[in-house]
C-alpha cells in the first residue's frame, strides 16, 4: 500500500468568526445533543420551538496517520438550555493518551475536562488565551458569554474521537448560570 505524500498547503480561517471559505463545517443543532443537557423539558421545548444551531466546526481531511496534525476551528454559539450554557458534545480521544490545544480567537467560555479516574478541571477562554487539554481527558467547550465562542484546535491526526463514552455516561460536572454567573455543579444524570 502506498501512503499519500502530503505537500505543504495553506487554508483560510477567519480570525474572528472561525469560518473557512475553503471547507464546509460540521453542524450540531440542539436535536443532535440529546442526553447532553440535564433539563429534558427545556431541551424538548427548545427543539420544538426552533432547534437552534449550538455549534459547528471546521476540520481538515488529512490522513489519520502518526506524524500528521489535524486542526480546525470550533464555533459555539451563545444560548442556554434551561440554565445550562450551550456547549459541544465533548469527547475523549480513541487514543486516550492524546493531548490537544485550543486557542481562543473570540468570545468568552470554558473548557470542562475530566479523566476516567474522576479528576476534573475547568479552564477559561478569552481572546488570546490557549487551553492545554492533557492526555486522558475528555473535553468540552462551553460558551459562557453573549457572543460566539471561537477556538482554533490541533491534535495528533490518528487520535480519533470517542463520543460514545460521553453519550452514555455524561460528564460528572455541569456549568450552569446562577445569579447571572457561571457555576459548576454535579451532574444529576452522570452514570458510573
Amino acid at each position: 500500500m502506498t501512503e499519500k505524500v502530503l505537500k505543504p498547503f495553506t487554508i483560510d480561517f477567519d480570525l474572528i468568526t472561525g469560518y473557512s471559505q475553503a471547507k464546509n463545517s460540521t453542524k450540531r443543532p440542539l436535536s443532535k445533543m440529546k442526553g447532553m443537557y440535564a433539563d429534558d423539558v427545556a431541551f424538548d421545548s427548545a427543539i420544538q420551538n426552533d432547534d437552534p444551531l449550538v455549534y459547528e466546526f471546521y476540520e481538515l481531511d488529512l490522513p489519520e496517520t502518526p506524524g500528521n496534525l489535524l486542526f480546525g476551528t470550533s464555533i459555539v454559539y451563545p444560548g442556554k438550555v434551561g440554565d445550562e450554557y450551550f456547549m459541544t458534545k465533548g469527547h475523549f480521544h480513541t487514543i486516550l493518551d492524546t493531548g490537544e490545544v485550543y486557542y481562543c480567537l473570540s468570545g468568552y467560555g470554558a473548557m470542562l475536562m475530566e479523566n476516567p479516574e474522576g479528576d476534573w478541571d475547568i479552564q477559561y477562554f478569552s481572546p488570546g488565551k490557549a487551553v492545554y487539554v492533557p492526555p486522558r481527558y475528555a473535553h468540552r467547550s462551553i460558551n459562557l458569554g453573549n457572543e460566539t465562542l471561537v477556538t482554533f484546535f490541533t491534535f495528533r491526526a490518528d487520535a480519533g474521537h470517542d463520543y460514545g463514552t460521553i453519550e452514555t455516561k455524561g460528564y460528572r460536572k455541569l456549568v450552569v448560570e446562577r445569579d447571572g454567573k457561571p457555576e459548576i455543579i454535579d451532574n444529576p444524570k452522570w452514570k458510573e
